[in-house]
Formats: C-alpha cells, sequence, structure tokens
C-alpha cells in the first residue's frame, strides 16, 4: 500500500516553531516582516502568494505584497525593500515578466534577506556548502523525507526539473545526502528509462499528469512539487494520481511539499529578523 506523504503534521511543526521565534522577535521591539514581490497574473501563482500571506498572518509576521509589471520596476522594489531597515524578509514571486532573468533580478535582493534563496550568491553559497538560506521548496522536499524516515545515503536519486529554484539545489541537496543524482528536463529522451531506475524521484517540471506510471518503479519514493492550476481553481501537481498504484510513498497535491515550504519560508524570515539588531540599526 502506497504511503501518503502528508506535509501537514511537519508543516505545523515548523509554523510553530515560527510563532515561538516571531513572538520573542516582537516583545524584543523587532516584528519580523517579510515583503513579496510580484509581477504575474498567474492564478497557481496568486494562490501561493495568498498562502503565504494567510499563513505568516497566523504566526505574527507582517506581509506586505508589492506588484510590479516591468524589469526595472521590480529591481526597484527590490532594492528599496533591501535597503528597508523595517523588512527583514523578500521574496520574488515567478513567473516574471516575458524576458526577465530571474538571477538578474533576484541579485537585487539582499542575501540576509533572501528568505528563498533566490540571489545567485545564495545558490553559489549553497553549492560551496557555506551558510545561506536554501531555497524553501528544495528545502521543503529534504525536510520530508526526514520527517518520514527516508534515507538518500546510497540511493539513486531522479530529480525532473533543473531550474535553480527547485531542481538543481534539489539535487545539490542530494548530493550532500550521499545520494547519486540524476536531472532530467524537457530535452531528456526517454524519460521513464531514468526516472524507472530512482529510488527518489522528485518531480518539478510544471506540467501537469507528466509523470505516470510508466515512469516509476515499485516501492519509489515520489516527491510532487508540481502546482498547475485547474480550471475548477484547484491545484494539480505533475504526478498523475494513478502513480500511487506503483509507488511506495507519494506526496499529494495540495498538502504535500507546499505547506511545507510556505511554513520554511516563515521560519527563515524570523531567522532573519534574529540575524539584524534591534530596530533601527543597520
Amino acid at each position: 500500500m502506497t504511503t501518503s506523504l502528508d506535509g501537514r503534521e511537519l508543516a505545523a511543526e515548523i509554523r510553530a516553531d515560527a510563532a515561538a521565534g516571531a513572538a520573542a522577535l516582537t516583545a524584543a521591539g523587532r516584528p519580523p516582516h517579510l515583503a513579496v514581490v510580484t509581477a504575474t497574473t498567474d492564478e497557481a501563482s496568486a494562490w501561493y502568494v495568498r498562502s503565504i500571506a494567510r499563513a505568516a498572518a497566523k504566526v505574527g509576521i507582517a506581509c506586505d505584497v508589492d506588484g510590479e509589471e516591468t524589469s526595472a520596476g521590480i529591481t526597484a522594489a527590490l532594492r528599496r525593500l533591501s535597503a528597508d531597515l523595517g523588512v527583514h524578509g523578500i521574496i520574488l514571486q515567478t513567473p516574471l515578466p516575458g524576458g526577465a532573468r530571474l538571477a538578474e533580478l533576484a541579485g537585487a535582493i539582499a542575501p540576509g534577506k533572501d528568505v528563498d534563496g533566490a540571489n545567485p550568491l545564495s545558490l553559489g553559497r549553497l553549492v560551496a556548502g557555506l551558510p545561506a538560506f536554501t531555497p524553501a521548496t528544495a528545502e521543503a522536499v529534504l525536510a520530508m523525507l526526514d520527517h518520514y524516515q527516508v534515507k538518500a545515503a546510497g540511493r539513486r536519486a531522479v530529480v525532473v526539473g533543473r531550474s535553480v529554484v527547485i531542481g538543481k539545489p534539489v539535487a545539490h541537496l542530494l548530493l550532500d545526502r550521499d545520494a547519486t543524482v540524476t536531472i532530467c528536463h524537457s530535452r531528456t529522451p526517454d524519460l521513464p528509462a531514468i526516472t524507472a531506475q530512482a529510488g527518489i524521484l522528485v518531480v518539478a517540471a510544471g506540467r501537469p499528469g507528466l509523470i505516470g506510471p510508466a515512469h516509476v518503479a515499485p516501492g519509489t519514493t515520489v516527491i510532487d512539487v508540481g502546482t498547475n492550476a485547474t480550471a475548477d481553481g484547484g491545484l494539480a501537481g505533475d504526478v498523475d494520481p494513478a502513480v500511487a498504484e506503483v509507488a511506495g510513498a507519494l506526496s499529494p497535491v495540495p498538502g504535500g511539499v507546499g505547506p511545507v515550504t510556505t511554513a520554511l519560508l516563515l521560519r527563515h524570515v524570523t531567522q532573519a529578523a534574529a540575524a539584524t539588531g534591534t530596530a533601527g540599526e543597520a
């Protein structure tokens, strides 16, 4: 029987930690503050931003959403927020305007406030094994594996998706856990032949239903990172639900990686706020 890797219990534990941190910071006179910069009308993205704002309010973190329409506006907003001593965490929400590159825009986020690990400096430090905020979704994948006691060491892990916010950082985190890692993408020929070799399969391609039963070996642990908006206003993953008939464990969408990602972002904000001095100090 397939185990459902529900993320809600783990997310609740992380949120409780973030709430305790936020309360302590507020009592010390520096209430944590998150800013989200967005330039999209994509419904899946909008749903995610709304979930962040609701979750932040529940744990005592102020959250502002700054809507911009151009690359220049995004850059200006990120620089302004980076210089604002009252803001402790900054998220640049994707997708971005046509022609814009995440690496270029995210470079305007101060590393100490880069709570989603989007600045190339943060990513470089991650690869080098140096302290930095890890992209929250990538960190959530590893947190779920830990929570369900899925060991990566010595296992074959396949990551479907090569984005700098999920696919690549997940691969590096799995390498750090001594897994043997393969990254696949939209131009990988004969994808099922590769994914079927995985003991751990992480899917973050942004294509609903991409992975079906033929892609998965019996007993594989499958982490579905997909968040694709459906016609009825819901969310669908990148993994066909029929995979549950084959996999040993499968994370649901929604209710899997998503809640853990949001909770980790909130904890990152409290960590960033705790690392600063009292309000008004640089």
